[in-house]
């Protein structure tokens, strides 16, 4: 008997161990995320690089916990000649992954609204032109219209960072990030766009 209850509590403690760092693994220290969003470990070799500004953290998080649905959309990006490709919507891993391609006018800032999602995460990638997007946390943007979750939106008023966006760097917008895209910058009336859907890891 005594074996047997050491075996167990053996056994129970290995376990512990994993599942521990199984936690740890998914909950990097921001140093850690930093660390791996450099290495670029993640990208498959595509040219383009990431907004400076991005959650790092909650970047490793969703990627690790479904690593093969973010490989394919590396690997659409890398595949996939912007330039040319129409506008319109690609399949790229079912329901957890697609993406729309737009060419259009960009929005005057009194007509750009604030937006949220839940279920998916935004990349945002301008393929010509530039346009400008402003971001500001969830937590200090005020709601105007509650979360619908059939259209997997919800508005706000908000104050926040402005950034231009061109050709050459993509920009990644997780639940807890409200952004105001398709501002118009002086000089570029049709902007060519790509936005990824990506579903959130849980959702």
């Amino acid at each position: 008997m005594k074996m047997k209850h050491a075996f167990q509590v053996i056994l129970f403690a290995i376990s512990f161990f994993m599942i521990e760092n199984s936690v740890l693994a998914q909950q990097p220290t921001e140093k850690a995320a930093k660390k791996w969003l450099k290495s670029k470990e993640w990208n498959n070799g595509i040219s383009l690089k990431v907004s400076d500004d991005v959650n790092a953290v909650e970047f490793y998080k969703q990627y690790h916990a479904h690593q093969a649905m973010w490989d394919s959309v590396f690997t659409y990006l890398k595949n996939t000649d912007l330039e040319t490709i129409a506008p319109g919507k690609y399949p790229i891993d079912g329901d957890n992954a697609y993406a729309s391609v737009t060419e259009a006018p960009s929005k005057e800032p009194a007509k750009a609204g604030w937006e949220s999602h839940q279920k998916y995460i935004d990349l945002q990638y301008v393929i010509k032109g530039k346009e400008q997007i402003e971001v500001a946390p969830v937590s200090t943007a005020t709601v105007t219209k509650p979360y619908d979750a059939t259209k997997d939106v919800a508005n706000y008023t908000a104050t926040g960072k402005m950034h231009t966006a061109e050709p050459g760097t993509f920009y990644l917008f997780f639940p807890q990030d409200a952004h105001r895209p398709n501002i118009k910058v002086d000089g570029y009336d049709i902007v060519k766009k790509l936005v990824i859907k990506i579903h959130v890891a849980g959702n």
